[in-house]
């Protein structure tokens, strides 16, 4: 950004936000270069709202300026989404982290897109109520961030994903008009989903100010049971079993041999380390209701292959088995200086098939690949371990990611579950689009920013005129970042 732009920019957004939330000190907003991806880009500026009405009239001064904005919270996504590729202004949601309305008679609440996904449970569970999804991040990611990606988590076999749960949202559009979509309260609305086509668009639409989200009543008895296989082929067979037979448990996890190793180092979680692999299957309901069930899938379990089979005896235990599954990501800390995590889903029965893959790729490769996952809606999550510090190892192990990608799009699935596009997985898109699928989607997206303002860079795959990935200038801004003044669209 040219100083003087960048000058008159930083002036007018601390007339809004005022001088100790406007950050433009080269050390400050170094922090706010990256997300949980290994991609990094700096911000020209940064700013951090305190309500609706100064993100409204931030974004319209991003408007007049011409100048790039990217909305971040907790900055826990894995896909890149918040990483500022062309500058301009990040605009940060650390104050915006209020619940402002608990309805328990409409079972819902309203909540700022800077509270974390865990503190509004934490809220409602005293009186019996908590928000359903759960992403394994669900201690430190956002509920605003949940939107942006349509976050899943280990629960969303039986309950859904974040779409599912939240009935509407109040936005501020490229033009810093604040408006509402969506039923707010109501079960059911009429016309076009606004709010089911906002969440998921990474910020490349809108900046959401304020969700209306829903309340689930805790479940009177969860059950939750471990099942033990010499492998993870014959675990991916019993999970599309258990799901076969007519149960649909609440969860399915999967955790192969390195992952168990991993995670029984770090947290103790009462994993068997010599186990192939592990399912964790959950059931909730009526204590008769989650004892049927339950026995039956222990029953289902032994007849395709376990070795054993657990029943959690109490709560603590079954908190245990959770926390080990939830921490398996930071787990792998224990084993690899560093990793690299895919996001993709298959068909339930193509599972064992593209383990099988997955392992091969490992033995071809010489990089070890851990699995863990959500098993019983087919969300892979292969964790490539490596070390960045060795030339080339970071360049090899996203070529590998890409040819897993593949895989699951070619198996008939996604290159996403839950982790969203953002930069990491942009070019990935022509996997499972055409030319004429992406054209339509950006047509949509342009209704709402017209000059692809809006987290540019996320989504959409490039043309050709800049790197397929932004990782080429690690630390840097993407050499084709483009001039804020000049007439060229965001890519």
């Amino acid at each position: 950004m040219e100083a003087a732009a960048r000058t008159r920019l930083l002036d007018r957004l601390r007339e809004v936000v005022g001088d100790r939330y406007t950050l433009a000190d080269p050390y400050e907003i170094r922090l706010y270069q990256y997300d949980s991806s290994p991609e990094t880009a700096l911000p020209d500026l940064v700013v951090i709202p305190a309500s609706a009405a100064e993100v409204a009239a931030v974004v319209k001064i991003c408007a007049e300026e011409g100048c790039p904005l990217v909305s971040r919270a907790g900055a826990t996504g894995l896909a890149g989404g918040t990483v500022p590729v062309f500058g301009g202004v990040v605009l940060a949601f650390s104050r915006m982290d209020r619940v402002l309305e608990l309805d328990y008679e409409n079972l819902r609440a309203v909540v700022e897109p800077g509270l974390v996904n865990l503190a509004l449970s934490n809220a409602t569970r005293p009186r019996g109520y908590y928000y359903v999804p759960d992403p394994s991040s669900q201690g430190a990611s956002t509920i605003g961030g949940n939107v942006a990606t349509n976050a899943g988590g280990p629960h969303t076999l039986l309950y859904g994903v974040t779409v599912n749960h939240v009935t509407g949202l109040e936005l501020a559009l490229p033009s810093g008009e604040l408006v509402e979509v969506g039923g707010g309260r109501a079960a059911e609305t009429t016309g076009y989903d606004l709010t089911g086509l906002v969440v998921g668009s990474e910020g490349t639409m809108a900046v959401v100010t304020k969700v209306w989200v829903k309340l689930t009543a805790v479940p009177p008895q969860s059950k939750t049971l471990m099942a033990i296989y010499p492998d993870v082929r014959s675990a991916g067979n019993a999970v599309s079993a258990v799901v076969g037979s007519g149960i649909l448990p609440a969860a399915i996890e999967m955790m192969d041999n390195i992952s168990i190793r991993a995670i029984e180092a770090a947290v103790h979680a009462g994993y068997p380390t010599d186990a192939g692999a592990v399912l964790l299957l959950e059931v909730d309901g009526l204590p008769d209701v989650v004892q049927q069930l339950t026995e039956r899938m222990v029953a289902i379990c032994r007849q395709h292959g376990a070795t054993e089979v657990r029943v959690a005896k109490d709560e603590a235990e079954r908190q245990a088995l959770w926390r080990g599954r939830k921490g398996a990501f930071s787990a792998m800390g224990r084993i690899s200086t560093d990793f690299y995590v895919m996001d993709g889903v298959v068909p339930r029965t193509r599972l064992p098939e593209l383990l099988d893959q997955i392992e091969r790729i490992s033995q071809r490769s010489g990089y070890r690949i851990a699995n863990v996952f959500h098993a019983g809606d087919g969300n892979v999550h292969p964790l490539v371990l490596f070390d960045a510090f060795q030339p080339g190892q970071y360049e090899e192990v996203l070529k590998i990611g890409d040819e897993i990608l593949k895989l699951c799009a070619d198996a008939g699935g996604s290159i996403t579950g839950e982790h969203g596009i953002g930069l990491e997985k942009r070019e990935n898109m022509r996997y499972i689009f055409s030319e004429d699928d992406l054209a339509v989607m950006d047509q949509v997206r342009r209704v709402f920013d017209p000059d692809r303002r809006m987290n540019p860079g996320k989504l959409f795959p490039t043309d050709g005129a800049e790197p397929p990935r932004i990782h080429a200038v690690r630390g840097q801004r993407a050499a084709a970042r483009g001039s804020i003044t000049g007439e060229e669209p965001w890519i």
